[in-house]
């Protein structure tokens, strides 16, 4: 779908969404086996588009651009999943200064918004300014009602919700042993890590991330994913890694932490992600529409690594619970006091800082994708970018951004080419245009 220009979009929503309304014509006329199906989930209203024909789970990580399309929005359905309820919606107003253009500049070419999205493989964009819509974006078909899976966005969900857990005590401090929560990991490489380094990617136990590689630690954890008996698959998976470096020295990115990291949230609530959720944040804040969140064992265990499926406005609106510090509209405040913060306080082991992120790359979670220092032919300008931005990332182009500085919240769906291309390919330029918009809005 091409991207309209700026002054064809309806920032006051007097019009319905011509594809959504498109979709729910189509809806109406679903088939009864059709509309059993999307039942089956769970869902009280079936996101639009419904898609006939979903892509093999088995090959997730080297399906075509149009199956990644269709598999992303329909996350939901090619596995289990819990459901996490809204209640009353907050809602999104458009903002009094849309955004019209915004440009940015890389190896002395210039592109546009328009370009940007079409470089990104961008399928859904939006841009809060003030909390209110200065820009957005569908592409491919997705609608208002699209449940877009988060990939490794889930992962700072997740530690957001570690943080509502520390504020109620329900964790006692990250300084926290995992074993304390997982009793039977004594012995194992996890014996003797932190909370704290479990969340900050420097427990040192081995992980081999590698998207490319189909004997990693990560194919075989979404091997696990597309086979009956996943918990105790990826448990085994998790449990069965060695020592690599001493706890807290090295940072090495982790999804087999993250999952740990969910399971001991869990273990300490006594609910699963998607149940602790609804009832922290998803309804107190306002949220508009139900989410599904992943499940290895439904209704007793969501995935902590990813998962979390959402609409695009309810994306932005959990930006938008950081950006504020985790207070509801009520006036309470859920997470601690400066965990916003601390989240983005990069660790310092090695493998985090670099020429290229001298502050370090990663925090709780939260990643540092600002403009890398090193950075040349690049407009804005290292010194000129947008800093001090939370960015929660997942594989193939998902992110939230968040700046409290600029009151800004940036949300973008994708399908990139590559599930982690280089830096300086679709993240710089990322970072890049999300500097640019933060400008084109001041």
């Amino acid at each position: 779908e091409a991207l309209p220009e700026p002054n064809e979009i309806n920032m006051k929503n007097k019009t319905l969404n011509r594809s959504l309304l498109a979709a729910l014509v189509v809806s109406s006329l679903l088939s009864p086996a059709v509309m059993a199906a999307c039942h089956g989930t769970d869902l009280n209203q079936c996101p639009a588009p419904f898609d006939a024909t979903l892509p093999d789970t088995h090959s997730m990580l080297t399906w075509s651009q149009a199956d990644r399309v269709v598999g992303f929005r329909n996350d939901y359905r090619n596995y289990a999943g819990d459901v996490f309820r809204h209640g009353k919606a907050t809602p999104l107003l458009a903002a009094e200064k849309p955004l019209t253009d915004a440009r940015y500049q890389v190896n002395g070419k210039t592109y546009t918004l328009q370009d940007y999205v079409k470089r990104q493989n961008v399928s859904g964009m939006l841009v809060l300014k003030d909390g209110k819509i200065a820009w957005k974006y569908l592409g491919e078909g997705n609608t208002d009602s699209t449940l877009w899976t988060s990939r490794s966005v889930g992962k700072s969900v997740v530690s957001t919700l570690v943080g509502v857990a520390l504020k109620e005590g329900k964790i006692h401090s990250l300084d926290d042993l995992i074993t304390r929560y997982e009793p039977d990991l004594k012995g194992t490489a996890w014996d003797g890590v932190t909370l704290r380094q479990l969340i900050t990617h420097t427990s040192g136990v081995a992980w081999n991330e590698d998207y490319t590689n189909p004997q990693s630690d990560f194919a075989q954890l979404t091997e696990c994913e597309a086979k009956p008996g996943t918990y105790d698959c990826v448990r085994k998976l998790v449990k069965g890694l060695r020592r690599e470096h001493p706890a807290g020295e090295n940072w090495s990115y982790s999804s087999g932490g993250a999952w740990l990291l969910g399971d001991v949230l869990e273990r300490a609530t006594g609910m699963t992600l998607a149940a602790y959720l609804e009832k922290s944040i998803w309804q107190p804040y306002g949220m508009a529409n139900d989410g599904v969140w992943h499940a290895y064992r439904k209704g007793q265990h969501d995935v902590g690594a990813h998962g979390f499926n959402a609409t695009l406005e309810d994306w932005g609106r959990f930006g938008e619970f950081i950006l504020h510090n985790g207070t509801l509209p009520s006036g309470k405040q859920i997470l601690p006091d400066g965990w916003v913060k601390e989240s983005s306080d990069w660790t310092q082991a090695k493998g985090s800082v670099s020429d290229a992120h001298p502050k370090g790359l990663y925090g709780y979670q939260w990643w540092n994708n600002e403009v890398p220092a090193t950075a040349k032919d690049v407009k804005p300008a290292p010194e000129d970018s947008l800093k001090d931005s939370l960015w929660a990332l997942g594989i193939f182009g998902q992110m939230i951004m968040v700046n409290q500085k600029e009151n800004l919240v940036i949300v973008q769906w994708s399908t990139w080419p590559q599930a982690e291309p280089s830096f300086s390919a679709q993240p710089l330029e990322a970072s890049l245009m999300f500097s640019a918009i933060a400008q084109a809005l001041r």
